[in-house]
């Protein structure tokens, strides 16, 4: 509980969100909604998040970086990350700078998460296939992603 009269310097507010920043990256409009939670939405706080900025010590490009290739590690696809970052705070410009960095491939992304989900033999009933497009779908493919994902076809065939 915070007592009445307990004052928010701004080395407790840096301190505070360098404490978060230890742990892994966070976007600026993550760290301001922490601070002000904890801090009582002190008109310090911004200037603190501008001094991590201007240090290095937050950015906002490396956040996305880092969200990008964790969401892709788990099997993700461009469709969910994006509604996943934006809620984030991060503009779709800094995304899609740092989509076109990773180059990723999300046809054989998408093959391989359906093949870890569904193993390599192919639906035959209609039931299934319905199925796995959802389940894909969920995931954040595109339906062209999808199509190739459960044909047994190559990208170059596709």
């Amino acid at each position: 509980m915070k007592k009445q009269d307990e004052v928010f310097t701004p080395a407790r507010i840096r301190s505070a969100a360098m404490d978060l920043l230890t742990g892994r990256e966070f976007s600026r409009v993550e760290l301001a909604k922490k601070l002000a939670k904890r801090f009582d939405s002190d008109p310090a706080i911004d200037a603190e998040l501008d001094r991590l900025q201007d240090e290095g010590l937050q950015s906002d490009q490396r956040f996305t970086d880092a969200f990008l290739r964790s969401r892709v590690y788990r099997g993700h696809g461009l469709t969910r990350i994006r509604m996943d970052i934006r809620q984030k705070g991060i503009k779709d410009d800094l995304f899609n700078a740092a989509v076109e960095e990773s180059e990723t491939d999300w046809f054989s992304l998408a093959r391989d998460v359906a093949e870890r989900k569904f193993g390599h033999s192919q639906a035959t009933e209609q039931k299934d296939k319905a199925k796995r497009m959802r389940f894909l779908q969920y995931r954040g493919f595109s339906f062209d992603q999808i199509k190739y994902a459960l044909s047994g076809a190559d990208i170059d065939e596709f």
